[in-house]
């Protein structure tokens, strides 16, 4: 296997020409590292001695270490360099003008999901933004999309659901890198801030993140794994629910249950376990934080035998289907707030539509809901492909 080499990587080894004598700004988090493991500032400062003047954390926290949604990070000094590190998930989510004052080139080096929700995407788009207001030159070094490039499932959302885990009417699993999303952000939604991405080479869309020869450093704390990510799309709307994702476990997302939960029932209701590149493996397990902590919950743990068959939203959808048919009475959506909105039920900000919460409660088909978004998806497609930088 010869080893995808990122865009920080190739900005490192061929240095542009506009990066000479400017100050530079840099946005990351544990995960941006070379395929050595040093981070991302360490070689931007050996490699522009002297040239990086500040850094920018997004959700989390700059060592990744803010566990739970609406957890915010304070500004700080970075112990290894001194400088000032400015939190993009503090006491505001939009960089001020005070933020770029130190910098005339904004870096961008943060490994995404590739999943509509990852706030990271939206921390750039704010930034894009912000870099217009202020005349800030924007550089994105590209990483991989570890669920792969060649794959987009799930209903675009809908633009009066829009939050800070949706900004954009995008499928859940958008099929793009984080530079593509860049491209996308700034052209196509007319962002038109002065915007270079540096690729990848070696990357093609068929990968999953196994397929690239670079180390998995989580990109926050509850995505351990690559498998955890490619679980997520689907797995992550259980989070407006009182179904336990598995935050407070080792595997979160991966597993998942409550108390209340049948698992025999919810076999039964999937058709013996005919879900499309996975095995759902009965488990019991007591979460020690976040919801049932301290209880024993059954559920399942969700083992990838084919991850190209495997539509993680699809079947997280058939699945709470299941969930609902047999446990309507303590089955619970959770109520706002989730992510600084405090009138939308959560899972609907996260599907990004309510009909699917409501298609649940009806029990409907998810089989026939996933036909009434192929258009949508189709038209995404048509406009998103403008912005490939991998064939």
């Amino acid at each position: 296997m010869v080893p995808v080499l990122t865009g920080l990587e190739n900005f490192i080894e061929s240095p542009p020409a506009y990066a000479t004598g400017k100050r530079l700004g840099l946005l990351c988090n544990p995960a941006s590292v070379g395929r050595d493991y040093i981070h991302a500032r360490e070689m931007i400062n050996m490699r522009f001695p002297g040239q990086l003047k500040a850094l920018y954390s997004p959700q989390h926290g700059f060592f990744s270490e803010k566990q739970d949604n609406m957890i915010e990070s304070e500004n700080m000094v970075d112990p290894l360099l001194g400088i000032q590190v400015f939190s993009l998930y503090g006491k505001t989510r939009i960089p001020t003008k005070e933020m770029f004052e130190p910098i005339d080139i904004l870096l961008i080096d943060l490994q995404d999901a590739g999943t509509r929700v990852y706030t990271f995407i939206y921390t750039m788009a704010y930034c894009l933004e912000a870099a217009k207001r202020f005349g800030t030159k924007v550089v994105v070094l590209d990483r991989p999309n570890p669920i792969g490039g060649a794959a987009v499932e799930g209903n675009c959302l809908l633009p009066e659901y829009a939050s800070f885990v949706g900004r954009y009417p995008i499928p859940m699993r958008h099929g793009l890198t984080i530079g593509e999303l860049a491209l996308l952000f700034n052209n196509h939604f007319r962002i038109d801030c002065d915007l270079e991405v540096v690729p990848m080479k070696g990357w093609k869309r068929t990968m999953f993140f196994n397929d690239t020869g670079l180390p998995w450093i989580p990109p926050s704390p509850n995505l351990p794994t690559p498998n955890s990510a490619v679980v997520y799309p689907g797995q992550v709307i259980l989070e407006g629910t009182n179904i336990s994702e598995g935050r407070g476990t080792t595997q979160p997302f991966e597993i998942f249950g409550a108390p209340f939960i049948n698992t025999n029932k919810i076999i039964s209701a999937l058709g013996s376990n005919r879900l499309p590149g996975i095995i759902l493996r009965p488990i019991a397990f007591e979460p020690t934080s976040n919801k049932w902590q301290g209880d024993r919950c059954e559920g399942f743990q969700i083992h990838i035998i084919d991850q190209v068959e495997y539509k993680p939203y699809f079947s997280t959808l058939k699945i709470l289907h299941a969930i609902y048919l047999y446990h309507s009475n303590q089955f619970r959506w959770k109520s706002p707030p989730y992510e600084y909105e405090f009138d939308k039920y959560p899972v609907d900000l996260i599907t990004g539509n309510p009909s699917i919460r409501a298609a649940i409660e009806k029990t409907d088909q998810i089989d026939e809901i996933e036909i009434t978004w192929q258009t949508e998806l189709e038209e995404y497609l048509h406009i998103s492909r403008k912005h490939y930088l991998y064939a």
